[in-house]
């Protein structure tokens, strides 16, 4: 399961890339951002004629019944098995688009074209593709591959603040469980001030953020092994994610694995040995760039029960990838309710 990962800053780029496509019959996904500030970079250089797909943005959205809008498009507007779904937008465009290409006519091919710093680093690469069903984070989904992913930096310059800093968690996350060197470039790399970017330097990060991603893909395409070190993170990540869905507090996947992370550490240091002093480090640093996640003991119950969903698990114990020092990952680690409970009261108390 291979993606051809483009990096480019010229628009020119994109001509030659879709020149081998001018004669397929081409669909574009993209939201209401999406269309505003990212397909006038790049629209004359897209294929011809191709077909817009226009749905709404945000996870709320990310259902069945957008990915049914997706396929009636394509159905009624002519889409056949050589035809192209290009998806241009976040982690949300990338994973419905992808999966209603996967499952179109049994499969037609897809590009994505990531316009966040999270589906850059993260979700436009490694062929997870789905939906959420049930109140269930990408409960329905499968693997495939794009044939390929365009990375093009300036379409970080349409990010607001919250959007670059929920992406900088993702890269946070290849750092700790792969590469202690980066995770202090990381460190000091300011990305609070998108005012001030050095976009040479961040486009290095992603990157080698990218890198790190691919390497844990391609050596384990189906999550059987390392590919699950990715995790880190997401069990509880997925958890207050799902959560917050239910209320009107909508909160980004990369501010929940942020989060995440701190809760994972705590359970590394329970059963990996990770040093207390490299759990107060993660503490702190994530703290300082994502703020504080208020819930309440009364909200352990609820959040638990939704961990159990997680697809990784197995049997009765809830599945993680922790780590046993910083650029270290030991997956199928396992913990229980009673070790999940002191994660949440080790955060709950932090100031």
């Amino acid at each position: 399961m291979h993606s051809d990962i483009i990096f480019t800053y010229n628009k020119a780029d994109f001509s030659s890339i879709f020149q081998q496509y001018k004669h397929q019959n081409c669909f574009i996904l993209m939201d209401e951002n999406t269309e505003k500030f990212c397909l006038p970079e790049i629209k004359e250089q897209l294929p011809e004629n191709y077909y817009p797909i226009k749905i709404k943005s945000g996870e709320i959205n990310k259902n069945l019944k957008t990915v049914s809008k997706i396929w009636e498009t394509l159905s009624k507007n002519g889409a056949n098995r050589k035809s192209l779904l290009i998806n241009l937008g976040g982690g949300v465009i990338g994973d419905m688009g992808g999966f209603a290409a996967s499952t179109f006519k049994r499969g037609i091919a897809f590009i994505n074209i990531p316009t966040t710093l999270l589906s850059q680093v993260d979700a436009s690469v490694g062929g997870k593709t789905g939906f959420d069903f049930i109140g269930l984070k990408n409960e329905i989904g499968c693997f495939n591959a794009p044939e390929k992913v365009i990375i093009y930096p300036q379409f970080l310059k349409t990010l607001d603040k919250e959007n670059i800093i929920s992406g900088f968690a993702e890269m946070i996350k290849h750092a700790l469980i792969y590469d202690a060197t980066h995770y202090e470039k990381l460190k000091s790399f300011n990305i609070t001030n998108n005012d001030d970017f050095d976009y040479d330097e961040l486009l290095k990060l992603i990157e080698k953020s990218v890198s790190i991603k691919t390497y844990f893909v391609e050596t384990d395409p189906y999550e059987k092994n390392i590919r699950k070190a990715l995790n880190f993170g997401h069990t509880f990540g997925h958890a207050f994610e799902s959560y917050f869905l239910q209320t009107d507090k909508e909160l980004l996947h990369g501010k929940a694995v942020a989060f995440g992370m701190i809760f994972d550490a705590f359970l590394s240091n329970k059963k990996c040995m990770f040093p207390m002093e490299q759990l107060f480090d993660i503490t702190e640093f994530i703290t300082g760039l994502y703020g504080k996640l208020y819930f309440s003991k009364k909200d352990y119950e609820a959040l638990f029960s939704l961990m159990q969903h997680d697809k990784k698990n197995e049997q009765a114990k809830i599945n993680f990838s922790l780590l046993s020092k910083i650029g270290k990952v030991e997956i199928n680690q396992t913990a229980g309710k009673t070790e999940i409970f002191e994660a949440f009261d080790y955060y709950v108390q932090l100031k």
